[in-house]
Order: structure tokens, then sequence, then C-alpha cells
């Protein structure tokens, strides 16, 4: 039960879904956690529920100086950085042709923009640690092999995939002690998922053909996010770890 014990996480998205699952189990297995989101609400109500292990700031993460403030807040509460988990995003759906360039824009500064930002200040806040950091980037199956309906989306995880290379490349060779890796879900039943498909049956996915019978649940990813945060996974750098159940090869 203390398998990021001392270690001090922040999570953006952290309201709900998959961030709200990341918090809660970094929380029981004894980190201190930052839950970011513009959720406000939500996210206190979070907080609350942790209790004094917990911080919740409110945070657009495509804003810059969201992004200081978040990083101060965390610091100035718990004195250091250990664990930065990149996962809030938003999802419009529409194909190339359906897509305007401004939801294009839009997509890119939260999914795109945002990661980036949250690794340059993770970056400066876990570089001088005496121990070693991790920052996991949530990204998508979609970047992997690609989602038609969802251009945009598809688009910036497959940015959000490459920059996660980038980080890991450069934080080995500055001699940091931080390492970085994407996650590649597909189709998690969360708050998001229902509100773009609100007729989706999850019950009756796969049902005669897949053994687990069921999509992807927050808990599954949350699995994944806690030993990418633990040391248990200290040697795992640059890498990209599905969460599919075989989706994307048996597509092949």
């Amino acid at each position: 039960m203390n398998r990021v014990a001392n270690k001090v996480a922040l999570i953006t998205g952290a309201a709900s879904g998959v961030g709200r699952a990341d918090a809660l189990l970094l929380a029981a297995e004894g980190a201190r956690v930052v839950l970011t989101d513009i959720d406000e609400d939500a996210g206190r109500a979070l907080a609350r529920e942790i209790g004094d292990a917990a911080l919740f700031v409110r945070h657009d993460i495509a804003d810059e100086d969201g992004w200081r403030h978040a990083l101060a807040a965390t610091l100035d509460r718990f004195g250091r950085l250990d664990v930065l988990v990149n996962n809030a995003a938003i999802c419009p759906v529409g194909s190339i042709e359906e897509t305007s360039l401004d939801t294009w824009r839009r997509v890119m500064r939260t999914n795109a923009d945002g990661y980036f930002l949250g690794c340059k200040y993770a970056i400066g806040a876990m570089k001088g640690n005496d121990t070693p950091g991790s920052i996991v980037m949530m990204s998508s199956v979609a970047a992997l092999g690609g989602l038609p309906m969802m251009c945009a989306y598809t688009g910036s995880k497959g940015a959000v995939t490459a920059l996660a290379r980038s980080v890991a490349v450069h934080c080995k060779r500055s001699g940091y002690r931080i390492r970085c890796n994407s996650i590649h879900p597909d189709g998690i039943w969360t708050p998001m998922t229902q509100a773009l498909m609100p007729d989706l049956d999850p019950a009756a996915l796969g049902i005669g053909s897949d053994p687990m019978a069921r999509m992807c649940d927050p808990q599954d990813v949350a699995n994944l996010v806690l030993f990418l945060a633990s040391d248990e996974s200290r040697f795992v750098n640059g890498a990209e770890l599905r969460i599919d159940n075989a989706q994307l090869v048996s597509s092949l």
C-alpha cells in the first residue's frame, strides 16, 4: 500500500474519469496529490474525499501562467514535485473534412500545448531532486492507428506521443533523473466518452468475440499510471505502452 510513498504527484484533469482514478490510487498508495482541473466543484470535492494528502488547484493546462501558479502552489504546500500525470484533454468529433481550423487549434492548444507546458515546468521543478522523477503522458491508441472521426484529437495525441520521446531523451542526455513515457488506452468508459456517445451500451461491446466484454475502465489506466509513477518502473523510459486489450494489433 506504499508503492509511491512520500512522492508528490500532480494530476491534470483530476476531477473526473481517468484523472480521478489516478488521484485516488496514487493517494491510496502513499502519494500526496495535487489535483488540477477547470471543474472547481468536483475537484474540491475529490480533495476533501482524499483528505490532507490532497491539494486542489484550478488550472487551465493551456495557460502558461496557470502552470506557473500550479507548480508554485505544489511547492508551497508539499515542498517538491516527483510525478506529473499529463491527463487533461478535449475530444471533439469530426473528420478531416468536417473539422474547422478553429476546432483544430482549440484541440491542439489544450492537448498539445498544455502537455508541452506541463513537461517544461515539471522538469524545472524536478531536475534538482535527489530522487527519480516521472512524467506520464496520456496519449491514445488513436496516435498509433487512427480515428477518422476524431481528426483533431488523433493529431494532438500523435504530438503527445512524439513529445514524450523527445522529453525522455532530453532528460537522459541532460543527466536528469526524470523518465517520460506515454500510455495509449482505447475506448475508456468515462464521462467524456458518455457525452460523446450517449447511446453506447458498454456492456454489449464484444459479446461473442471478446472475453472481456467491456470497455477499458479508468482503473485499468490508473494501474499503469501507478506503475510508471513508482520506482518499480525505474528503467522504463521513452516507452509507448498500450492499454487496449489487443485492439490495435487485432485490427492489423
